[in-house]
Order: C-alpha cells, then sequence, then structure tokens
C-alpha cells in the first residue's frame, strides 16, 4: 500500500465517519467504491477486491456506528427497542448475506451495490408526501413489523457491504412515520448490529483467504485501520451537525451522494 493509497484512505475516513453521524447510514456508498479502487490498483483481482472492500467496510463503519451512536443517544435521538429490534434480525441476514456473497462473481456484486444504492435514492427522491421537517409524534415503534424488516436489511448488508442505513433511514422515515432526525439516529445504532454480523461473515468464509497481507478472511486489517483513525472522531462531529441542520437539506444531501456513487458503480463516467 503507497502514500498515495495510505492518504487516500485517511481523507475517505474523513467523509464516511461525517456521513455516518450527519445521515445515519454507514458511509458504505462512499467507502466502498474508494476502497475497491484502491484494492484494485494494489493488483487485486477486481472480483476479490470487491468482497475485500465489503468486509473490510463493514468492520470500518462498526467504531463509526458506535460513536455516531452515542452522539445522537446524548440528543435524545435514538430509540433502543427499534434499534434492538432492527439490528438483532439484522445481523442474522448480514451474517447470511455475507456468506452469500462470497459465492457470487465479483462483477454481479459491484453492479448489485450500485443498483441497490440508486433504486434507495430513487425511492426518497419520488416520495412527495412525507413532511420530514416537523416532528409529527405519530411514529410507530411494534417490534414485530421492525423485527419482520431487519433480516433482509441484514441480507443487503452481508450482499453489499452497507451498514443497512440507506435502507433503515428511509424505511423509518417513510413506513414508520419517524422524523428524520430520530429515524438517523436510530439507524445508526442499528448499524452496530448489521455490521458486526457481516464482518462475522466475511472473516469465517474468508478463512484460509491470502489476497493481502495483514488480512483476516476478506477483512483487511491496515485499511481498516486507515478508515477507523479518521472516521470515529468525525462520526461525532457528523451527528452534531445533523442537529443543525433542517431535515429536508438532511434529505437532498443523502439522495445527491447516493446518485453519485451509485452511477459510479454501475461504471456511468460523471
Amino acid at each position: 500500500m503507497t502514500t498515495a493509497h495510505i492518504l487516500i484512505l485517511l481523507a475517505t475516513g474523513v467523509g464516511v465517519g461525517f456521513a455516518s453521524g450527519l445521515l445515519g447510514v454507514g458511509g458504505a456508498f462512499i467507502t466502498v467504491p474508494v476502497t475497491y479502487w484502491v484494492i484494485v490498483d494494489m493488483g487485486i483481482s477486481p472480483d476479490m477486491a470487491i468482497k475485500i472492500a465489503f468486509g473490510t467496510n463493514l468492520l470500518a463503519i462498526l467504531p463509526t456506528a458506535i460513536s455516531g451512536a452515542l452522539g445522537h443517544n446524548r440528543r435524545g435521538a435514538v430509540r433502543w427497542k427499534v434499534a434492538l429490534g432492527l439490528g438483532l434480525c439484522g445481523l442474522a441476514g448480514a451474517l447470511l448475506g455475507a456468506t452469500l456473497a462470497v459465492h457470487l462473481p465479483g462483477e454481479a456484486l459491484r453492479v448489485g451495490f450500485g443498483a441497490v444504492v440508486l433504486a434507495v435514492a430513487l425511492w426518497m427522491g419520488l416520495d412527495t408526501t412525507l413532511n420530514l421537517t416537523k416532528e409529527r409524534g405519530e411514529q410507530k415503534e411494534s417490534l414485530f413489523p421492525l423485527a419482520l424488516c431487519g433480516f433482509p436489511i441484514g441480507m443487503i448488508t452481508g450482499l453489499t457491504g452497507i451498514g443497512g442505513g440507506i435502507l433503515a433511514v428511509p424505511l423509518l422515515a417513510l413506513a414508520f412515520g419517524f422524523p428524520m432526525h430520530l429515524a438517523v439516529g436510530t439507524s445508526t445504532a442499528m448499524i452496530i448490529f448489521t455490521s458486526l454480523g457481516g464482518v462475522i461473515g466475511y472473516i469465517v468464509n474468508g478463512v484460509g483467504i491470502s489476497a493481502l497481507p495483514y488480512s483476516v478472511g476478506y477483512v483487511s486489517l491496515p485499511i481498516w485501520l486507515c478508515l477507523a483513525a479518521t472516521s470515529v472522531p468525525m462520526a461525532q462531529l457528523g451527528a452534531k451537525a445533523s442537529h443543525a441542520l433542517s431535515a429536508k437539506r438532511l434529505r437532498y444531501v443523502f439522495i445527491a451522494i447516493m446518485v453519485y456513487v451509485g452511477m459510479r458503480m454501475l461504471g456511468v463516467v460523471l
């Protein structure tokens, strides 16, 4: 890994940490593409690189999610009952998803990642009926429906290397009536569990893989260290910023970044 690679990863960690705290997402829509391109530039095959990017990203966002969740919790923006319901079922789903992912072609995983990001951005962008700027006080916190949603979110986490926030935030806001700031904080707490399940899956199913030095399964420890070094402190700043911005602005930032990265991963040059 060159000095340029290290600097790119450190800078990416800054963006990932801030995005995690600000938007309630794991930052995978930033980390996965950058990590993938760095690993390919290091001479690893694209098929192997995307799987290492997924596994390493999930480990990177674990401490970031913990840091961000603590920041949101101090501001009363985490519904822990909901986060646990989504997260524990999501952990099981992520473990299964990671197990499936390591047996799929890398090209399919890359395209699938881009498609998921674009689909969620479209979902958020087309919905014009939800007023995200007001505290509506009518959120639904039924654990059984939430738990049912947690498992497929976890499956997608394992299959695409995302923490699940890009799915949980719109789900909580659009389907369960959560105000945006509460959806962001609760999603951040949920990511602790989904990312953990995915990491376990990519480590266990990657035993014996030696694509990169100092790797454990499909998780690269040097790349993880570079990302975590800057992302964890930035998650606190992002959490603070999320409570200073309007919900509508949060939504637009969320959509714009997702569209850009989704198109790039599908091979569209912007």
